[in-house]
């Protein structure tokens, strides 16, 4: 389980690296994040790895609901992403993360599907 957990990260880092490295204007990937969220995470790295980083997700269900969780995550930082180009691109910028964000999400079900089967 633990192998599954590194490689939804990894995929969902993946995507989120495509699609901020596209239209991203800054070397600092936290630039997208909201400033509220970003005080929250730096409040919670201060404290140590959650436990909750080290639960496998025991069940399907779970590692779907989480795969979903993070796919959302990654279509809001591709859209904090867009609003830091220019006004003629932003639109396109968009368009791209919202495709992405349906084609992972459709792609979501056979890749928890995959990588138990791998197991």
């Amino acid at each position: 389980m633990r192998h599954l957990s590194t490689v939804l990260r990894g995929a969902c880092a993946c995507l989120l690296g495509t699609t901020l490295l596209a239209h991203a204007q800054t070397t600092n990937s936290d630039a997208v994040v909201d400033p509220v969220a970003a005080r929250q995470q730096a409040r919670e790295i201060a404290q140590g790895d959650p436990a909750r980083w080290y639960r496998e997700d025991a069940t399907r269900q779970a590692q779907l609901r989480t795969l979903h969780k993070e796919i959302g995550a990654a279509l809001q930082e591709a859209k904090n992403a867009c609003k830091k180009v220019t006004a003629a691109e932003r639109n396109a910028c968009l368009q791209e993360a919202r495709t992405s964000y349906q084609r992972d999400m459709a792609e979501a079900k056979s890749q928890v599907d995959g990588l138990a089967q791998t197991r």
